[in-house]
């Protein structure tokens, strides 16, 4: 987690100099930012770590948690919009991005009561009915936004979730074949994400409109090489590669640190996801063993979605790559997610 929170801040001032010169004539401003988030965030992370995780799972805590997040979400839509989204509000002068806290809230519920009740698991009303009914308020708040990628990264979590509970096969091939035509539909009946469908699978159909960002994405991955061009020596960020300090910073990584930088960073978050599940196995409880299930689950889901899309493997979604894109609700979040982690972690047994 340092170490891609270090490469953050020296891969977003690489990737946003030049922009922030010309938009603001400011070449640090996105890496003063950056780097007030991040700082902000370890000392999140190293307060979080000392709360003893139990404490999540008090009702008191988990529905008011629900009840902030529900009223962030509803206040997004009168903010104004950045980019044809309402993702964001401001409070003093600081961009919030609820979505990316309904997330952290979600795991929190579904882990205190899949605690409780998995012991019914496949009891549908008893068990899953409260969680479908969360998560779905959730989305049905995310998704107009619109933000299809944090949507669809939610139930995502809330799945693996239930899976690791137990849930019978039957259920899951179930669920599955309900939600493959439930998702084409949503694809299908948007405009944009109907264009964003199509242009991944051709992005050549249309090279300067819908098929510019993948396009330019592939020439900075491309030409990288090996050992890159070098730090600060890319090419693709000058203006070719929109917003090259958020959702395709690995693009940038890969064209000025190559193939080696772009497999360093990949092998970081399997590292995460590799000790987040064996923290899950060790855990004291139940809900300790779900809740870090969840968070790691929100970690690697997001930088595999994120990759996937800069290398053109999914079609393009607004999810940032954890820890190192320019943004400072999705940096906290997931430096307070990893400091619950660690918690977690202090508490498991030596054993395994």
């Amino acid at each position: 987690t340092l170490l891609l929170v270090g490469l953050s801040i020296v891969m977003v001032y690489s990737a946003s100099a030049v922009l922030a010169f010309e938009r603001s004539g400011r070449p640090y401003l996105f890496l003063i930012k950056q780097g007030m988030w991040a700082a902000l965030g370890m000392a999140v992370l190293g307060i979080v770590m000392r709360i003893d995780y139990r404490n999540y799972r008090e009702p008191a805590f988990i529905w008011t948690s629900l009840g902030v997040v529900a009223v962030g979400l509803v206040a997004v839509f009168f903010s104004p919009p950045v980019n044809h989204a309402r993702r964001w509000f401001g409070i003093g002068g600081l961009g919030v991005q609820p979505s990316e806290l309904a997330k952290l809230t979600a795991i929190f519920f579904i882990a205190a009561l899949l605690e409780r009740r998995m012991h019914r698991i496949n009891d549908l009303r008893y068990s899953l009915l409260p969680i479908g009914i969360v998560i779905a308020c959730l989305v049905a708040l995310i998704l107009p936004e619109p933000d299809f990628g944090t949507s669809m990264s939610l139930v995502l979590i809330a799945a693996i979730m239930i899976f690791a509970a137990g849930l019978n096969y039957t259920y899951i091939v179930g669920a599955a074949l309900v939600a493959l035509p439930t998702v084409a539909i949503l694809v299908w009946s948007s405009a944009y994400r109907r264009r964003r469908f199509l242009t991944f699978l051709n992005p050549w159909s249309d090279p300067l409109g819908d098929g510019f960002q993948i396009i330019q994405s592939f020439i900075a991955v491309g030409t990288g090489g090996v050992w890159g061009r070098g730090l600060m020596n890319g090419v693709q960020k000058l203006f070719y590669l929109p917003e090259p300090h958020t959702d395709f910073i690995y693009a940038v990584i890969s064209e000025e640190l190559g193939l080696i930088g772009a497999t360093a960073v990949v092998i970081c978050f399997l590292v995460i996801t590799w000790r987040g599940l064996r923290i899950a196995l060790r855990a004291p409880d139940s809900f300790g063993a779900f809740l870090a299930l969840g968070l790691t689950t929100m970690v690697s889901v997001q930088a595999l979605v994120n990759i996937s899309v800069v290398l053109g493997l999914l079609p393009t979604k607004g999810i940032a790559l954890p820890f190192v894109s320019a943004g400072g609700s999705s940096l906290l979040i997931n430096l307070l997610g990893m400091g619950i982690l660690l918690n977690v972690s202090q508490h498991a047994s030596s054993e395994a």
